[in-house]
């Protein structure tokens, strides 16, 4: 619709940001007429109509089996039209249009906005299934009537009322219709369902909506008063209220066809079920974030305990290895603790190599610049736990193999994601170091350090990528990682 409005119209943006608005609301005016809508604004020269929104009933056939959106019109070919633009009023004269061998009705409503008529909105209803229409049909027809009288009077729809009209209540989902004081004057059957949801015994017909949900909702004071007024239909307003275990969404609008409030409609749906749901969804997810965040705790613990231990040993040799093992596990508890930050199993790595490092970096303090280039993005957990150990290991090597004890050096820690998806997505993973570089006849794929034979197992049988260990230019050496950033199967 922007660029349509933008290249055909002379209307601004203020204009554009109003028929948004009418757009947000419109499946409310299609399912209440049973009848297909076409927004048509005239031209730049005033020569034409573009067509630049279409919305079809829920509620009943269509009478456009094809998309109108971006048609243009000549002046003059639609009557109707004409007459709505340049006389500011809805047009529902004269007979009905034959398409494809089904009768169609079409009426034409203004579209205003601060005294101007910005486009016509034709109305356009299938006439082919046309019955008796029942009670509920009737107050459809005349809730749309109200609302069209709305639009052509610029008071439909509610600036600054912006509507979700995915997660708002529908026509069909249950309508209320209130006179002026918000005594219920009619109830769907739908409608009627939601409120025995609710707790109510009797029929709504003849009853004060507001005081009646009230009585359902176990609130009181403010909160009780304000679903008073909500219920009652004052304000274009939203709400849900719960009782009786059942939950029910409302939604008022306030019907004001000749500029006086006559009564309101109240659009209702039940929710009970998705809001359980969802809640189910809250206390699992609050769950799995318990749960990390207690292995992180053990794994901190598991970490100080060999902390303890290792300052209690004599030999060097072993003080070093169980320094190592602190670094393990406090490179999976790093990824615990982001998990058990988030709603779901996938972590952002960017946060946890940069932990690692810093934490890694700890062996060779003030020596060795150790920095990241390039971005991991986010992974599962299944990918992030075994990597963040990898990374470890390698980051430790070249700490502790690639610089004499005063020598001063750079690691470089560089990632390249590629693919389309997360069906296809590899993560190329350098490690580059400007250290002494690698002995003499060493096999990377056979070196027997406990470090490389972690780094191995894990790549190559957990994560189903591939590792290499080769000399750099001009000295040093890189360490390349080829991983699917997804889980394999």
């Amino acid at each position: 619709m922007n660029d349509l409005v933008r290249q055909h119209t002379a209307l601004g943006e203020t204009d554009l940001e109003w028929l948004h608005l009418l757009v947000s609301e419109w499946q409310l005016l299609s399912d209440l007429s049973f009848a297909d809508l076409v927004l048509w604004v005239p031209t730049l020269d005033g020569s034409r109509y573009v067509s630049v929104a279409q919305m079809r009933p829920n509620t009943g056939p269509t009478s456009y089996q094809d998309d109108m959106v971006g048609h243009l019109v000549p002046r003059g070919r639609r009557p109707l039209l004409d007459a709505a633009l340049d006389e500011g009023r809805i047009v529902r004269e004269g007979d009905p249009e034959w398409r494809e061998e089904v009768p169609v009705r079409v009426e034409s409503i203004p579209v205003r906005r601060e005294g101007r008529v910005l486009g016509v909105i034709a109305r356009n209803t299938n006439l082919l299934t046309v019955r008796t229409p029942s009670r509920l049909e009737l107050t459809y027809l005349q809730s749309a009537s109200d609302l069209a009288q709305m639009i052509a009077a610029g008071a439909f729809p509610f600036p600054g009322q912006q509507v979700d009209m995915d997660a708002s209540p529908r026509v069909g989902d249950g309508l209320i219709r209130l006179d002026a004081d918000g005594v219920v004057t009619y109830a769907s059957p739908n409608a009627l369902s939601a409120y025995h949801r609710l707790g109510l015994a009797s029929d709504l017909v003849g009853q004060h909506l507001g005081n009646t949900t009230a009585e359902l909702a176990p609130t009181r004071g403010p909160v009780d008063e304000a679903i008073v007024k909500l219920a009652s239909g004052w304000a274009p307003r939203e709400t849900e209220v719960e009782g009786n275990g059942g939950v029910i969404q409302l939604r008022a609008i306030p019907l004001k066809p000749k500029g006086t409030r006559i009564g309101s409609l109240v659009l209702c749906r039940d929710v009970t079920e998705l809001r359980r749901r969802e809640r189910e969804l809250i206390t699992k997810d609050a769950t799995i974030r318990e749960i990390h965040h207690r292995v992180k705790n053990n794994l901190q613990t598991v970490a100080a305990l060999l902390r303890l231990q290792s300052r209690r040993m004599d030999s060097p040799q072993g003080r070093e290895a169980l320094n190592e093992a602190v670094r393990r596990v406090g490179s999976i508890a790093i990824v615990h603790e982001t998990l058990s930050q988030n709603l779901d199993e996938r972590v952002e790595f960017d946060e946890i190599a940069d932990r690692v490092i810093a934490m890694v970096s700890e062996i060779s303090p003030g020596k060795v610049d150790c920095r990241r280039t390039g971005r991991f993005g986010i992974l599962d957990a299944e990918v992030a736990t075994p990597l963040s150990m990898v990374l470890t290991e390698i980051l430790q090597n070249a700490l502790e193999h690639a610089f004499a004890p005063a020598e001063r050096g750079t690691v470089e820690v560089s990632a390249v994601r590629s693919g389309t998806g997360r069906a296809d997505g590899r993560l190329l993973i350098t490690v580059l170091d400007d250290g002494r570089g690698l002995p003499e006849g060493f096999d990377p794929q056979r070196a027997g350090n406990l470090g490389l034979q972690i780094v191995r197992t894990l790549v190559e049988g957990e994560l189903g990528g591939t590792f290499d260990m080769v000399p750099a230019e001009p000295h040093g050496t890189k360490v390349v990682l080829d991983i699917p950033s997804s889980p394999q199967k």
